[in-house]
């Protein structure tokens, strides 16, 4: 039977018969009476004693010929019936890549700075400075755009007036997004606004476009020129901590549910129900010191450049640089720097701490500029869902692919 299915494409076409015709009786069974299954089941059940018999080719042909007669007369006939295939072809699809999302590479946005220069966030550079450089054109913007992820923002004020009203961003289809707002009389609107380009009443300074309200504008003046680089996209490895525990120096992706830090400092938690990405640094057990000279010790042992997965972070000889590899700076550093609160669980280098069973600390590699466990301190092992993979967009950043690991 293998052999005759290999060599005869009549034979093959016959198993493929009474596949589909099977498939569309089990999707209709209940719209079918029991004397045009029995038909059904007898026709197919002749076709398939045909193939066991070795019967010539016509004769097989004359029972698929009969399969579809008694098949088509039979069977309820549905309207736009390419339509449904597709529609079938579609959600098997969605079905694969989601499955393939949940337990083997989910698709991740770096959204801050704190993983800066390892990882880099979305960042912006305010062009209306006259130094900052021209606004590339045709090739060279394409290029920016979607080789280096470099997204190129430029409004010119129509009238004069003022800043009065900025809208939210509004999804127009699935994947085109708009934002107005109003100068004077004059509504303006960016298509795919980038995240925070716009102050809102909320945060009225919080925005990339570097617009207040109130501020006023004559007409030709720029209101808007700036360059966003997206955050780097890669793809988190779901699969490897089945069968082993994080190491030290990976950078993982962990959710935040449950991570409470000091009671007495709320400010410093992180943000809810969300995913941080950041670089292991101890384990359960293990007690931690940060010195004074921007050196990890873990359990007395000090990290450095010799460490494996540490040879970026500790290969650093001038003082703390923001989005520059500096160590690690523990609050006594940081102020020394101008920086706010970093590192309440690490106040200087006699602070230690001590890392409860299954759980985890996690640094951020901008050490200047990062939110992590010096602030809210260790978090559950389990909290873990994968590890960084590979970066595959922007193609032409310099960190695309595997080497940021």
């Amino acid at each position: 039977m293998i052999f005759r299915w290999l060599i005869s494409s009549t034979v093959r076409q016959a198993f493929d018969l009474i596949k589909q015709v099977r498939k569309h009786v089990d999707a209709q069974r209940d719209l079918l009476d029991a004397k045009a299954l029995e038909e059904i089941a007898a026709a197919s059940e002749n076709l398939t004693k045909l193939l066991r018999a070795g019967v010539d080719k016509s004769t097989l042909m004359a029972g698929m010929t009969e399969l579809e007669q008694v098949a088509g007369s039979r069977l309820v006939p549905h309207p736009r019936a390419a339509i449904r295939e597709y529609v079938e072809m579609a959600l098997v699809v969605i079905t694969v890549v989601l499955a393939f999302r949940a337990f083997f590479f989910q698709p991740f946005t770096i959204p801050t700075g704190s993983m800066q220069p390892t990882l880099y966030g979305i960042t912006h550079q305010d062009l209306r400075d006259k130094t900052a450089g021209k606004i590339p054109t045709g090739w060279n913007r394409f290029v920016d755009r979607w080789g280096r992820g470099i997204q190129y923002v430029h409004v010119v004020a129509e009238t004069d007036g003022e800043v009065s009203a900025v809208e939210s961003p509004q999804r127009v289809l699935l994947f085109i997004r708009k934002q107005r707002f109003r100068v004077g009389d004059y509504w303006y609107t960016v298509w795919f606004p980038p995240d925070q380009l716009l102050p809102s009443r909320s945060e009225p300074g919080g925005n990339r476009a570097g617009l207040r309200f109130g501020q006023t504008y004559r007409k030709g003046d720029d209101l808007i020129k700036v360059a966003v680089t997206t955050g780097d996209y890669l793809f988190v490895d779901r699969l490897t901590y089945n069968f082993r525990k994080p190491a030290r120096g990976e950078i993982v992706v962990f959710e935040t549910t449950g991570i409470t830090g000091a009671p007495e400092r709320p400010d410093l938690r992180p943000a809810a129900n969300t995913f941080y990405i950041k670089r292991l640094i101890a384990m359960g057990k293990e007690r931690v010191v940060i010195g004074n000279d921007r050196h990890v010790r873990i359990n007395g042992e000090r990290l450095d450049a010799a460490t494996p997965r540490f040879e970026n972070l500790y290969y650093f000889s001038q003082p703390p640089r923001d989005s520059h590899y500096s160590g690690h700076v523990n609050q006594l550093v940081a102020t020394q720097t101008d920086r706010g609160n970093l590192a309440y669980y690490f106040r200087d280098e006699t602070s230690s701490f001590m890392v409860r069973p299954e759980h985890c600390l996690a640094f951020g590699d901008n050490t200047l500029n990062s939110l992590d466990s010096r602030s809210w301190g260790d978090f559950p092992q389990a909290n873990i869902i994968g590890k960084s993979a590979f970066v595959y967009w922007p193609v032409l950043s310099g960190r695309f692919g595997w080497s940021h690991r």
